[in-house]
């Protein structure tokens, strides 16, 4: 039997990022919440271990040992010790790559939780949980892959205000961006955003008010990722000249761009006129919050 886990899509509502510490990492602050599209993970009984990818983005996808999901697979069996059934998990990419998403970091966590239970693994949550912190700065915050307000490296994770229905588009140019070369240019600016963690209330009364209080904090990233990348100003140009949009802002390190919107009908809306004038361009309405079920 064929068992499967979601591996939903990563937005930073806002990210704020500092200078480069001693030991090559940046300090960042942001709150994070999950979207109801994202890629899919899939476990089959095999005769012997396989790992395959599939989807509207498997191309040019590697396979190999650097993959998060691959590396995740043998950093769980490592952690089990002991004989463990041969399977077969498929990796199902729907999300853009190297898009800000947190892609990778996501569908590693899906891996984990899927292997473990699926497999009767015996690992602990805490165990899960520090292999997906090991393996990047968005691990941790997808392993749990619900609202969030993240700090350090990424792995140090509080709840998030509690949250309202929230209404979005997600929109990517289809233009990979590297996280590694925006950073490079947000060192090289050297201008690192203010640190004060942002005045935030317990809950939001709704989305328009999580849109102003938005309005006040920043993605440090979207210039260096704009620098990067030029396409992604067009993007946001697009998106903030619509009058269903009521905050736009670079996702992570790009080049993906979210729009909240008041409602269903608002994303809707926007979804038709955005697919009208850029067709190319890779368009999704969701609902961000978290968790989904798989």
């Amino acid at each position: 039997m064929m068992l499967s886990a979601f591996a939903p899509a990563k937005i930073n509502l806002f990210l704020h990022v500092g200078a480069m510490e001693n030991d090559g990492y940046h300090p960042i602050y942001s709150l994070m919440a999950f979207a109801d599209v994202g890629d899919r993970i899939s476990l089959a009984p095999s005769d012997h271990p396989a790992f395959e990818i599939d989807g509207p983005f498997a191309a040019g996808l590697d396979a190999g040992a650097d993959n998060l999901v691959k590396e995740a697979w043998r950093r769980l069996m490592a952690r089990a010790k002991g004989p463990q059934p041969p399977c077969r998990l498929i990796l199902t990419k729907n999300l853009p790559i190297a898009a800000g998403l947190g892609g990778g970091s996501s569908d590693a966590g899906a891996t984990l939780r899927l292997l473990r239970d699926g497999l009767g693994l015996p690992v602990d949550d805490q165990a899960l949980r520090e292999i997906a912190e090991s393996l990047g700065a968005d691990g941790a915050a997808c392993f749990e892959a619900v609202p969030v307000l993240a700090e350090g490296k990424g792995e140090r994770l509080r709840p998030a205000p509690r949250l309202p229905p929230i209404d979005a588009v997600l929109v990517n140019p289809r233009t990979p961006c590297s996280t590694a070369a925006v950073y490079r240019a947000f060192d090289a600016a050297g201008t690192s955003g203010d640190m004060t963690p942002p005045s935030l209330p317990d809950a939001f009364e709704d989305v328009q008010e999580l849109a102003a209080i938005l309005s006040y904090c920043r993605n440090d990233l979207e210039a260096p990722a704009i620098a990067v990348a030029s396409v992604i100003a067009e993007v946001l140009d697009v998106l903030r000249a619509e009058p269903e949009t009521l905050l736009a802002r670079v996702s992570g390190s790009g080049a993906t761009c979210f729009a909240l919107t008041a409602g269903d009908i608002e994303a809707e809306g926007l979804v038709d006129t955005l697919s009208r004038l850029r067709p190319d361009w890779w368009i999704r309405r969701c609902r961000l919050g978290g968790p989904w079920p798989d």
